[in-house]
Order: C-alpha cells, then structure tokens, then sequence
C-alpha cells in the first residue's frame, strides 16, 4: 500500500491543526500579553475557516431536509461568538474538525492501494499503417475501419475484428468465465480482455468512447449515482436529541434570563462521542479488517455491511478458484492407464497456454508423474494440439459436443481419453455460505457462466439459494435493481470487470483482489486482498461489531449530554 504523501497529511490536518494554533496563540495573546484585541482576531479567524465546511454541509442538509447534529453544533458556535465565548466556539470547532479529518484520514489510505478503471486501458495504441508500418497513437485520434496491433499480454483497448489469422484472448475479466478464449480470423474482439497469444491484428469497429470497456465503465458512473445516499450513524439520532436540546436551552432560558446559561446547554449538547467517538470506532473496524488484508475504502460501508440483509455472489474467482482443475480422466482405450495418458497429456500441454493444458501440468505435478520429451510440437488456435511421444503421434482437441469443459486425446485417430475439468470450489465456501444463511442472510448467485455449471455449483452448496446464469454485467445490474425494489439491503461480491456495474450500484461493494491493485476495486467498497473465501464472513463480523461500540458510544453519550444539560440549565 503506498504511504500518504506529506503534501496529502497536511491537506487532511490543515484544519484542525490551524484552529488548535489559534487557540494556543489566543491563551497566549490574551492572558501573558494582555493582547485582548489580536487575540480575539486570531480565534475569531480560526473559528471562520474550521467552521467552512460545517456551514457548506449544513446548507446541503437544510435543503435536502435533513435533521443533523451539526445545527446544534452550528447554533453553540454562533452562540459562542454572540456572546463573546470566543474560545468556547473554537474548541467546538477544533472537535468537528478533528472527527471529520479523522474519516477522511481513514479513506484517503484505503484508496492509496487502488486504481482507476480507467487506468487499466492504454492511452496509446500501435496503429497499422501501410506496408505494415507501426505508428504509436493516442486511443482517440483511431477511428472505425482502422487496424491496430495488440501484443502478447496488453489489454485490447479497442472493439474490433480480427484480422490476423487466429488468436488467444482472456476474457474472464468481462464474462465470468474461467479459460481462454481461442479466436479465428473474423471474430469479434471486445476492448477490456487481454492478449494471451501472440501479436494480434484487429480492424477497430467502435471508435474509443462506444467501446464494450467504455460502456462497462459508464454503467460504474451510472450506478454509483443510483446508489442511496448513506446517512452518518450519529445523524439518525439527531432529530429527538435536537428537539431534546433546543428544549432544555429554552427551559434554562426562561428561567434565568441567562444566555449564557442557554450557550452551556449548547455547548454540552455538542457531545464529543457523537462528533469524534464514532468516527474513532469506525477507524477501529477499518484497521481490524486491514489486519485481515481487508481493504475498507470509506467508513460508511462497515454501517451499511452491518445492515446487509441479501448477498449476491458472482461464480468464478468469488466462490470458485477461477481456474480449471481436472475432475477425471476418463480412459477409452484399455491399453492405457490413468498415469499413461496423464503423462504423454502432460509432456504435449506443457506447450501449450491454454488454462485447461495448464491444469493438466498441475495434476502431473502433483501426482509427481515422471516427465518425459515430447517433440515436433504443433499447435494450432481453435483445432488443437500435437505432439510426438516415444515415437508415436498424439494430439489433443476439444470435443465437438460436450456439456462443461473438456480435452479428447487421441493416438492417431484414434479416441484414447478423455480430461474433464470443473472450476474448483475455495476452501470453505459451503460452510460459510450455510454460516451467512443461518444469520438470516439471503443468498443470490450471478454468474456469466453456464446455466449448468451454475446448477451444479447451487446444488452443492446447499439449498435456499437463488441464481442467474449467463449474465452480462447488464444482467447483474438488472438483477440488483429489482431486489433493491423489494426494499433488500445488498451487498455484491465479485472479482472483475463484469462485476463492476454490479459492485457500484450495490449498497455495498466487496471485490477479491489477488493483488492490490484490480480494475474492479474502483467500483467496490470494499477490497479483499487474495481469495480467501473466508474474508466475506471476516468484514461481516468487524462491520456488526464495529457498529455496536460505535451505537454504545451514541447511546451513552447522548444519555450524559442529557443530564448534562439538565444541570447547566439549572
């Protein structure tokens, strides 16, 4: 995570620090210099520029129609400077700046560890002129029809067409799905996925602002604006406690005549657990989720986790690895045993870059199968791969019908074996999920997998679980919006691009990151660095928590501010 830099400590702190000097430097003028005049300029100065944004805040609620604990805070101030309490009306305002820096303070570090969408597309691309000629250009001077080359592991900034004859893209961050895509010459190429082959060509069909990635990004914009506004903790007090106050100071009033008996009551009714004892316990639920690699970009969200009735889960890489894992090997040949076949596959794949050869290698690996060479390696994007064993010929393709993933092996033409492979569940999931359900949570899984794969996946985790398969990040969206209308509180869980329109407009946003910084981590809440499944009941537990202390104090502080004002009055 990178440190905060000097320049941004002291943007953060330059208000309550400035009120603190100006007290410090009135007690000094006033009572060892007897400068009674300056003194009271230099506080009155830092009571205007503390007060600033309380008053800008206060304007935005009066007009919203919002009760908040600020008037009271506002009123003791005014009050304070009418009556002369110059220093009274400052130390009210050095504890309202203090409990707001605080919570900037805390969501300023966690967004140090995150990125913009936007910045995960380049700026410039390499523009394929004539006679093959490679010119850098910036992504918005390209325009419909023209060719850009993409190389070996960048990110496709532009929709398009390919041109070169086949290709191998990644696309899990936009679909869901856990392998690689292999493409033919003609097929369409959606901005957002990665480059997983060699240097492609592609003929651009949407200039940059009508891209797929484009609009994925737009609908993050959109839905963030959709998202119900979070009221403060302590504001959901403030109406009964404000009427409370305004009562006592009038009852002190009319019985002593005293304003500053009314200034008392105000100023007590100015409760430091309200205004700096919240933000603190926040700060506290933030660093104990940062101890478990939990991210939390703003304090708000460990409120809204406490609150979360319904959790909407995405499949791969959330509640899966993301990454094929070999279910069986189902053997056609008798002559051959399981260890033959896995070790011929494994010395052919160990070639290849496809996910699904990948996870072939690993079984090898981890049935500590002998390597043996493999020669005369030839393979070919969307047909297969070959290879010679041992003097023999063997190839590798994926079944022309077959539901789920699969790689067919054969010696010549002949049909020897077949790999199936499935999206392997993370540790604990099952356990977790019952654990989320018997604290009256509602579960929902939205995936861009296949509806069978997404059965399959319910049908083991057990039951009262909804799902939605072959969703699009618009589907998700959709999905979100209509329970919203049934008045849930949602939380999203995802992992990538696809979940982004989902995670922005979700009351709460949690994405896996297997590093800190992720495409998705702009459009969520909360960031969960690794995959550890274990991390969604961890946040719920450190929000439900945090937000009990945090009620405590509310609770206790407005009872003592009561009896305290009850005394000042009379």
């Amino acid at each position: 995570m990178k440190k905060l830099t000097p320049a941004t400590i002291f943007r953060l702190f330059f208000v309550p620090i400035f009120v603190l000097v100006t007290i410090l430097l009135y007690l000094l003028l006033y009572y060892s210099f007897h400068l009674s005049g300056l003194a009271v300029g230099v506080v009155l100065a830092g009571v205007v520029i503390g007060s600033l944004q309380l008053i800008k805040e206060t304007a935005e609620k009066l007009l919203a129609r919002q009760f908040a604990l600020d008037y009271i805070a506002l009123l003791a101030i005014s009050m304070g400077v009418i009556t002369g309490q110059y220093l009274v009306a400052a130390v009210i305002v050095l504890m309202l700046s203090g409990g707001n820096t605080l919570e900037e303070y805390g969501m300023e570090i966690a967004k140090r560890s995150l990125t913009s969408l936007t910045d995960r597309i380049p700026n410039e691309v390499l523009l394929v002129g004539s006679g093959s000629r490679e010119t850098v250009t910036k992504i918005e001077a390209i325009k419909v029809g023209q060719t850009i080359l993409v190389r070996k592991g960048e990110v496709i900034s532009l929709d398009g067409i390919l041109v070169s004859e086949d290709g191998l893209t990644d696309e899990s961050s936009l679909t869901g799905e856990p392998y690689m895509i292999e493409k033919m010459k003609g097929d369409r190429i959606r901005s957002g996925t990665i480059n997983v082959g060699n240097s492609i060509q592609i003929m651009v069909t949407s200039a940059a602002g009508n891209s797929t990635y484009r609009k994925i990004i737009e609908m993050v914009k959109t839905a963030q604006d959709q998202k119900a506004p979070l009221i403060r903790l302590a504001d959901r007090y403030s109406t009964i406690f404000t009427i409370i106050t305004l009562i006592i100071a009038g009852f002190a009033y009319l019985i002593s005549h005293e304003i500053g008996r009314v200034l008392a009551v105000l100023v007590i009714a100015t409760p430091c657990p309200l205004i700096l004892a919240t933000p603190i316990a926040l700060m506290g639920g933030m660093n104990a989720a940062a101890r478990k690699r939990i991210i939390i970009k703003n304090l708000a969200s460990i409120e809204a986790l406490s609150r979360v009735d319904t959790i909407i889960f995405d499949k791969t890489g959330t509640i899966t690895l993301g990454k094929p894992t070999i279910s069986g090997i189902e053997i056609l040949d008798k002559e051959f045993s399981e260890k033959d076949v896995l070790q011929i596959a494994e010395s052919i794949e160990r070639h290849s870059l496809h996910p699904l050869a990948k996870a072939i290698v690993q079984k090898a690996k981890d049935a500590k199968i002998k390597h043996i060479q493999a020669t005369a390696i030839d393979e070919s994007i969307g047909k297969g791969i070959q290879g010679i064993v041992e003097g023999k010929t063997y190839s590798f393709s994926k079944p022309k019908q077959q539901e789920g993933m699969a790689i067919d092996m054969y010696l010549g033409k002949k049909h020897i074996a077949r790999f199936l492979f499935e999206d392997e569940m993370k540790q604990g999931s099952k356990a977790i999920v019952k654990k989320l359900q018997k604290l009256g949570i509602e579960i929902h899984i939205f995936t861009g997998d296949k509806e069978s794969a997404a059965k399959k996946l319910v049908a083991t985790l057990g039951e009262n679980i909804a799902y939605k398969a072959d969703c699009s990040p618009e589907d998700k969206k959709k999905g979100i919006e209509q329970l919203r209308k049934q008045g849930k509180t949602i939380a999203m869980v995802g992992d990538g691009i696809n979940d982004a329109p989902a995670l922005a407009l979700a009351d709460v946003g949690m994405v896996f990151s297997n590093e800190e910084q992720t495409a998705a981590s702009e459009a969520a809440d909360i960031i969960f660095l690794g995959g550890d499944f274990s991390s969604v009941m961890d946040a719920l537990f450190i929000s439900r928590n945090t937000i009990r202390i945090a009620l405590e104090s509310i609770i206790s502080g407005i009872g003592i501010s009561v009896l305290g004002m009850i005394f000042a009055a009379l």
